[in-house]
């Protein structure tokens, strides 16, 4: 078993990075030891990872099955330009010829090959299943996992034959790992591919960096978008249609109206369809046009934008889409178009499926429905969905939270809706009993004699819109709970019964009405930006320059984190440049030549003062004052003790711990912050200066209002300077 500094060293060894995100290490450590390991982990989160490290530090090769064919182009060229041996990872599918075949083969047997990806039609085929069976196999990675899931969004019948074949070829560890799964399709996975006893592994869904907001569809949305993009010129966006016509269409205006966009949808040509995919990649276009079949494990990490055209047809599609924006951590809009009868007219093209698959699809479209229209905070919707809970009442990045309704006291309505489940034995679904609330003797309720209970119009005159409203967030309070397994069954939970023993104030925001009237919303951002931006800018034009000459998209030769980083430290030497973040030695030795050659003649034109590697300083170098601040700081000494123990004005020494902080020593003060500080009032000027551009404290004075004082907004601006700059 590999210890935490062997894995933390491989990291660096092979992919630059110095730490790990989120549980990544411990889900790496579980496969090392080898367990079956299931993983849930949003987009942009680092699932590949997960996979790619354990296959480079066991024997033998890691089997990737994989459902796309240009998501295994782009993670084996990912894989090899990490490595200096391109037969490091290799591809087995239909795209390949006898020969392409033949080589593959013969670098897994030579054992040069860690990591196979391979399609689940290939991994059926007979001659495939021989091979494998000679080799040794380190384990087995099921990407994309949610597909194996008739309750999944993408659900793909090849799936549900992954496991007899692993046991025909050999039993190994099996990582399952997906972007998006309720529980209901976690289960589902877990039990088809044999490993309920798996180590399960979920990280939040909550992607802080991205806004979600829902317009209204109408007769301007084109406009609407056209202007929107015009808005953003240079960024990269994704516009999502339903139809491939409207794909088409849609690419012919935005081209009209002088904005650089390309389609893709699966009706054409393979060529152009690849074409136009790594024109995107390659930054020539700044918009696609598509249809859902663009971008799975596509990993473009500066897509600022995600258009939904239409509304999809689940809400895990509509988050596996919108996760695309934004994986870098920075700015990720998600706008999404919503007009009931595009719902309808999906429902529509299911007839003529088998009735389960109907009621499937149907109860999935009407989540779809009840996220758009509800006026609750987006982000608390999408992660009740996937069965987290999210505690704030207000997010500040989603239009509902930024333009917020007001409540209204929805106790009594509550308590009757509560009666009315009761009544209906836990048996119906959400717009029956809302039905029977009204009083709509409508053919349902009449064939059940609902309308002869005592319950019957106990909410006569109310608006349907206002009843929908009281159920869904009374879903979303615990008070009910949705039976998905049972097509939405609403049965009232423990919470609500005691509820109805002992109501208490139920305050809801009634559901938006979708109109023509249009809203300006301010939207956060969560870019970043380099200390030097003219550096900033010359390393981006040689990214490009540089991608283009490799046929790479330019994020693969370096990230934006990795050109910021750059344009801070001045790196100058192909060793310097092995420590920026993200770049590591394989990376620095390919590509670093081109761009330590820039930053030296660009610190030479203008007589830079490099700072000090932020790798090597140390505390000796500080003053004998600044050491004992260190010392003092890591006993969680209370700050103004501190100061009358140096004889210090409390400003004075706080101007000691931001110089000690501005030159890269990374401190903790959490302790003293945490004693006079609540959290709420911590996380307020924490996100303020998470989504500032400057760290400038007169701004800060000013933005934040009379809320907060001076040395509040400078102990969490050291607080945050050393957690996310050091």
């Amino acid at each position: 078993m590999a210890t935490r500094q062997q894995l933390t060293d491989a990291l660096k060894h092979h992919f630059g990075f110095g730490t790990f995100k989120g549980n990544q290490e411990e889900i790496i450590l579980s496969l090392l030891d080898g367990h079956d390991t299931f993983v849930l982990m949003p987009t942009g989160g680092g699932k590949s990872l997960c996979y790619q490290l354990p296959s480079l530090m066991m024997e033998g090769t890691a089997i990737v099955i994989s459902p796309l064919i240009a998501l295994m182009k782009n993670q084996v060229d990912a894989m090899r330009n990490f490595s200096e041996n391109d037969n490091v990872a290799h591809f087995l599918n239909s795209s390949l010829n006898k020969s392409a075949i033949d080589q593959v083969k013969a670098d897994i047997t030579g054992g040069k090959t860690r990591l196979l990806y391979v399609a689940p039609e290939s991994l059926t085929k007979e001659e495939n299943i021989e091979f494998l069976k000679t080799i040794n196999i380190s384990f087995y990675a099921v990407d994309e996992a949610h597909c194996i899931s008739e309750w999944g969004h993408d659900f793909r019948p090849e799936y549900r034959r992954i496991r007899p074949i692993i046991n025909e070829i050999g039993t190994r560890p099996v990582i399952a790992l997906t972007a998006t799964a309720t529980p209901k399709v976690q289960h589902d996975i877990q039990k088809n591919l044999g490993m309920q006893e798996a180590r399960v592994f979920k990280s939040s869904f909550n992607r802080e960096n991205l806004y979600y907001e829902v317009r209204p569809k109408t007769a301007n949305t084109d406009r609407d978008i056209i202007k929107y993009i015009k808005n953003r010129e240079g960024k990269s966006g994704i516009i999502y249609c339903l139809s491939r016509k409207k794909v088409e269409e849609l690419a012919e205006l935005l081209t009209v109206n002088n904005i650089k966009a390309l389609p893709y949808h699966a009706g054409m040509d393979s060529a152009t369809r690849s074409a136009n995919q790594d024109a995107f990649l390659l930054e020539e276009v700044d918009v696609i046009v598509a249809t859902i079949a663009f971008g799975m494990g596509i990993d473009k990490p500066d897509v600022r934008f995600v258009i939904h055209y239409d509304i999809p047809k689940s809400l895990e599609g509509y988050y596996q889409e919108t996760g695309r924006a934004g994986r870098d951590g920075g700015e990720g809009q998600c706008i999404a178009y919503y007009a009931f009868k595009d719902l309808q007219r999906m429902e529509k093209f299911m007839q003529g499926k088998p009735i389960a698959e109907q009621e499937i699809g149907r109860q999935l479209l009407m989540e779809t429905a009840s996220y758009a229209e509800s006026s609750v905070c987006r982000r608390r919707s999408l992660l009740y969905y996937f069965g987290e809970e999210y505690s704030h009442d207000n997010c500040a990045n989603c239009d509902n939270c930024l333009n917020p309704k007001k409540r209204v006291e929805a106790k009594d309505d509550l308590c009757a809706i509560i009666e009315t489940v009761t009544a209906l034995k836990e048996k119906f679904k959400a717009e029956h009993i809302a039905d029977v609330a009204l009083g709509k003797a409508t053919n349902d309720v009449k064939s059940y004699n609902h309308d002869e209970l005592e319950v019957f119009g106990c909410l006569e005159g109310a608006d349907d819109r206002y009843v929908s409203a009281v159920i869904r967030q009374a879903i979303l309070a615990g008070y009910l709970d949705r039976d998905i397994e049972n097509y939405g069954l609403i049965k009232v939970t423990p919470k609500g019964k005691k509820f109805m023993s002992k109501p208490v104030s139920f305050k809801i925001v009634e559901d938006n009405e979708f109109n023509d009237e249009e809203e300006e919303v301010v939207v956060k951002s969560g870019a970043t930006c380099a200390v030097d931006p003219e550096l900033y800018s010359i390393l981006k034009d040689l990214r490009k320059k540089v991608a283009k000459k490799h046929s790479l998209p330019p994020y693969v030769i370096f990230q934006d984190p990795s050109l910021e980083a750059m344009a801070t430290t001045y790196p100058i030497t192909v060793d310097e440049l092995a420590n920026i973040p993200g770049v590591g030695a394989g990376k620095a030795r390919r590509y670093g030549k081109d761009f330590v050659d820039v930053i030296r003649q660009h610190v030479e034109e203008n007589e830079i003062e490099r700072p000090e590697d932020l790798r090597v300083r140390s505390v000796a170098n500080k003053s004998k004052l600044k050491i004992s601040i260190i010392q003092a700081i890591d006993r969680k000494i209370a700050l103004d003790e501190l100061a009358i123990s140096k004889d210090l004005e409390f400003g004075e020494l706080l101007d000691e711990i931001e110089a000690i902080v501005y030159s890269g020593t990374k401190i903790n003060i959490g302790y003293f912050i945490d004693d006079i500080m609540d959290e709420d009032r911590q996380e307020d000027i924490f996100e303020y200066f998470k989504e500032s551009e400057s760290d400038d404290l007169n701004e800060a004075i000013k933005e934040l209002g009379g809320d907060y004082s001076e040395e509040e907004i400078r102990l969490m601006r050291i607080k945050f300077l050393s957690e996310l700059g050091n």
